[in-house]
């Protein structure tokens, strides 16, 4: 399984992003998907997830109301809208699969383990 995230940037602060992130190997409707970011010097923590439908969706309270993630399993991509960014948005942003398939993500899926394939990341810089 291949997981490509891309769309990270420079942007400032109150400003939008969209980042995607493609998936390849596996049933990619199968399986809820997440995204996770991880800050210079702090551990990998949850953002957003969606379960294999599409049909649900779990944030984090950091980013709920400003971020959406949704997806597109025609495209086998999952999309992560950032809205409002702050400066402690700022991170290297990576999508994840779930390990097993068919599972919802309300509540859950915020967890590292609950994850077998990871993206290589996507920078994003929110400058104040």
């Amino acid at each position: 399984v291949q997981l490509q995230a891309s769309g990270g940037g420079l942007v400032q602060a109150g400003g939008s992003l969209r980042l995607s992130c493609a998936a390849s190997g596996r049933t990619f409707s199968n399986y809820a998907m997440g995204w996770f970011r991880q800050a210079p010097g702090k551990e990998r923590e949850f953002v957003a997830a969606i379960s294999w439908s599409g049909g649900s969706t779990y944030y984090a309270d950091s980013v709920k109301g400003r971020f959406t993630i949704s997806r597109d399993n025609a495209k086998n991509t999952v999309y992560l809208q950032m809205n409002s960014l702050k400066p402690e948005d700022t991170a290297v942003y990576h999508c994840a699969a779930d390990k097993f398939p068919h599972r919802t993500v309300v509540p859950g899926r915020r967890y590292l383990y609950e994850y077998d394939y990871w993206g290589q990341g996507t920078l994003v810089t929110v400058s104040s």
